[in-house]
């Protein structure tokens, strides 16, 4: 395997995340360590130490970041307030994102072994269930806690299928029915108020 280019001044901490991004993506959690993401972003492990000092705390700042990007990129970013807006980009975001996403999948069945990572999976599908119920409440749900659940949780499945099978016209074909079946709930909403 052939080292990445070493990171440019001043993007040495990204570039260590995204190394980190990278070695669990390909070798899963029990791959990454200070001198695998070393190797990863071509530099020493005494920079990876001098920018995360641990292990988890390298875990903890990749998982962060990893949460920030995958939003930043997708339709659960501020939006208009359209249903069908709502990850209508779900299955380009998968491609685009492949790594990251299966990097987050791996830290998810990792806090299952190791329970000092649930409250950083708890907050990052809180971060995401935030974004959705934002998506929700500009489309005239409200505050509906559980609606935001319910939807992240589909599109979080129909990500997870796309990353281990590939497949983006079943991603596709299943937003489109997240779409119609909200659209339907909040059609029914109206009617009861």
């Amino acid at each position: 395997m052939e080292a990445a280019a070493k990171p440019r001044y001043g993007g040495g901490r990204d570039a260590l995340i995204d190394a980190a991004i990278r070695v669990v993506a390909r070798e899963g959690m029990r791959g990454l360590t200070i001198r695998s993401v070393a190797a990863e972003a071509g530099v020493t492990h005494g920079l990876v130490r001098h920018h995360f000092g641990s292990r988890d705390a390298l875990v903890e700042a990749t998982l962060v970041r990893s949460v920030e990007m995958a939003i930043d990129s997708s339709s659960l970013a501020p939006g208009r307030g359209q249903i069908e807006e709502i990850s209508s980009d779900l299955a380009s975001t998968v491609e685009s994102q492949e790594e990251l996403l299966a990097f987050q999948y791996e830290l998810l069945l990792e806090a299952r072994r190791r329970p000092e990572l649930k409250k950083h999976v708890e907050r990052m599908y809180d971060d995401y269930t935030a974004a959705a119920q934002g998506e929700l409440e500009r489309a005239g749900f409200g505050n509906d806690p559980l609606a935001a659940r319910v939807l992240f949780a589909a599109l979080d499945g129909l990500a997870l299928q796309q990353v281990v099978f590939g497949k983006p016209e079943r991603t596709d074909a299943g937003v489109e029915l997240i779409h119609a079946l909200f659209e339907a709930l909040l059609g029914q909403r109206a009617e009861e108020s």
